[in-house]
């Protein structure tokens, strides 16, 4: 077949291929060619998933007659001052979204501009101009797309349903609204209510507003405020505390001077962030914004413009880390207490009397009768049976399980204390401490495990971390396979203080064990490094696989639960706690303790 060269309606067909994928990707093209318009409110309307009808209304500068003329033209652009790909501002820059969406779609383009005395309008069908009209509109441009890919009805085969597509589009206008908190954003259509997004205030706190309004209140209430710069790149945002999580990573939103992307840099630079705080199949929710000059970041690597290439990429990797790690250890303490809200949800009642006692509707709690006046109705049926000698047997608990010895005044000084002073130890799990606005209950073992984990780091940073020698080396038998796999990573074990050798096929020989842990159940330890380590890319830097090998060694050196402790050392490790950085949570991603407020506690039970 000889070369011959493409009819131009079959380019713009193929053209379009890269940049008109779905809807959604029409709704980003426009809303973007809306916000470098310098638009201060953008209206969004779509049916039929965007298939039937995209509308996009905004009040940016327009087009005058002449523009319009050249806007639907392939690599016609306002955009680019200069041929300086390497110094691009706006969001789009290509020129090829309007004639993309034309050669495919039904296209209607009304356009005002502040120096032309009324609007005009052009209409674009599978790639044929018609003639530019004058048109009715007071400012800004309208576009209206219609029947999209009717031109090319196998693209239509491949569309998901109409439910998906909106959800589709919905999150792209999330992006961008989230990129812009200075502009206000409408969404409608799909039968759905409409969705506003008010312009807010400029700088972080009109950001978290944005952030807050789209991500929900949850994370407006556990966000932290992270910000790093170095050599003129700045990241900031707000990241969630490790208490909320998502089991995905589409809660991790990532902006580029202004622009949503997905790369994969920041999401492991992300990832590594929280390591120390996040079980493994859970993913945190952070809004980060880097900020760099134009010549350092090309945007120019991919059709959609959904990803970007930096020209220094370690140094932007590790701003995102150590902005993250410092706003993490920041607000540590933070987190953890963050919990006591879900806690107080949990223990309010389900049900409640449907009026005050005696019928009063003004019924004051301090002149409550000692007794019961009279049965309510509420109760009446469940009392009985709950007073009935066979159900008072339940409420025999036995034996206490700890020590419940209570102080009669615990010192002064412990109550100020941000975890208080240690009252008792209920389930030879969790400690009990009273502070001078409320209660906090530790978990013993999750606490343990964080200070044991964050010695071990700081040991290993310092001057490695201190061994003990057995005075007989413990053989622990394993299958052959695990055995290589502990033998290959034998001297990162050693970095900890754990030397093993080989002891024949199937067994290893542990000499030396890190003194942190003391008297430790090697066998189990052993095998529960081999089962990390299997799971370990060979990608993975050394660093992370050392932290790896410190949170299982901390978990074994740790106080167990069931262990009675005596008021002294329960005291001590909430010292400890105070001392430690990242105590809100164990090295699993866990809480450590819960703190309620006294005030909460009132609510709970009508105080107030």
């Amino acid at each position: 077949m000889p070369v011959r060269q493409l009819p131009e309606q079959v380019v713009n067909r193929i053209a379009a291929g890269e940049v008109v994928e779905r809807p959604a990707s029409v709704v980003k093209e426009l809303v973007e060619n809306a916000i470098d318009a310098g638009a201060s409110r953008i209206d969004i309307f779509t049916d039929g998933g965007g298939r039937r009808k995209i509308a996009i209304t905004d009040d940016g500068g327009g087009m005058t007659h002449a523009d319009l003329a050249l806007a639907v033209e392939r690599h016609a652009t306002s955009k680019l001052d200069d041929e300086d790909l390497l110094s691009i501002r706006t969001l789009g820059f290509r020129g090829e979204a309007l004639p993309s969406i034309g050669a495919v779609a039904k296209l209607n383009i009304t356009t005002r501009h502040a120096g032309e005395p009324h609007a005009w309008s052009l209409s674009v069908e599978g790639g044929v101009k018609s003639a530019i009209a004058p048109a009715a509109l007071s400012q800004g441009t309208r576009v209206e797309v219609s029947d999209l890919f009717y031109a090319t009805p196998a693209r239509l085969k491949f569309l998901k349903t109409d439910r998906t597509e909106a959800e589709a589009i919905r999150e792209v206008v999330r992006r961008l609204a989230m990129a812009r908190p200075d502009i206000a954003f409408t969404l409608a259509g799909e039968e759905r209510s409409p969705v506003t997004w008010a312009a807010a205030l400029p700088g972080a706190p009109g950001q978290l507003t944005r952030l807050g309004d789209i991500l929900g209140a949850d994370f407006r209430a556990s966000a932290i405020d992270v910000r790093a710069e170095r050599e003129g790149v700045v990241v900031e945002g707000f990241a969630a505390a490790p208490s909320l999580t998502r089991a995905n990573a589409l809660g991790q939103y990532l902006f580029v001077n202004g622009r949503p992307v997905r790369d994969k840099l920041i999401l492991g630079a992300v990832r590594a962030a929280y390591a120390d705080y996040l079980p493994r199949d859970r993913h945190p929710v952070v809004a980060l914004f880097v900020t760099l000059p134009a010549r350092e970041v090309d945007a120019n690597v991919h059709p959609a413009k959904t990803e970007v290439r930096f020209r220094n990429a370690g140094l932007v990797r590790a701003l995102i880390v150590h902005a993250l790690k410092e706003g993490l250890a920041r607000e540590g303490k933070r987190t953890a207490a963050s919990t006591g809200g879900n806690v107080i949800d949990a223990l309010r009642p389900a049900f409640a009397p449907r009026q005050a006692f005696g019928g009063q509707t003004n019924w004051d709690w301090r002149r409550s009768p000692a007794f019961p006046v009279g049965a309510q109705p509420a109760f009446e049926n469940a009392a009985r049976a709950a007073f009935t000698e066979p159900g008072q047997a339940a409420f025999d608990v036995g034996s206490p399980t700890a020590d419940v010895r209570f102080q009669e005044q615990p010192p002064a000084d412990l109550l100020d204390r941000p975890l208080g002073a240690a009252r008792t130890q209920i389930h030879e799990t969790y400690i009990v401490s009273q502070t001078r606005d409320g209660l906090i209950v530790v978990d013993q073992h999750a606490a343990h495990e964080r200070i044991v984990y964050e010695r071990l780091k700081a040991s290993l940073a310092k001057n490695g971390v201190q061994r003990q020698i057995l005075l007989i080396p413990e053989i622990v038998e394993l299958d052959e396979a695990t055995v290589e796999r502990l033998l290959e990573r034998s001297d990162e074990l050693a970095s900890f203080g754990l030397a093993i050798e080989s002891f024949g096929p199937g067994a290893v020989a542990v000499r030396e064990t890190p003194s942190l842990l003391g008297k430790t159940n090697a066998g189990s330890l052993l095998r529960d490094l081999a089962e990390h380590m299997a799971e370990w890319d060979e990608a993975l830097p050394l660093e992370r696989r050392l932290m790896h090998v410190a949170a299982t060694m901390a978990c074994h050196g740790s106080v167990r639960a069931g262990r009675l402790l005596k008021p002294e050392e329960m005291n001590a490790l909430l010292r400890e706690m105070e001392d430690t950085p990242n105590s809100g949570q164990c090295n699993h991603g866990r809480p450590t303790y819960v703190e309620l407020k006294l005030s909460d506690i009132e609510k709970l039970f009508g105080r107030r």
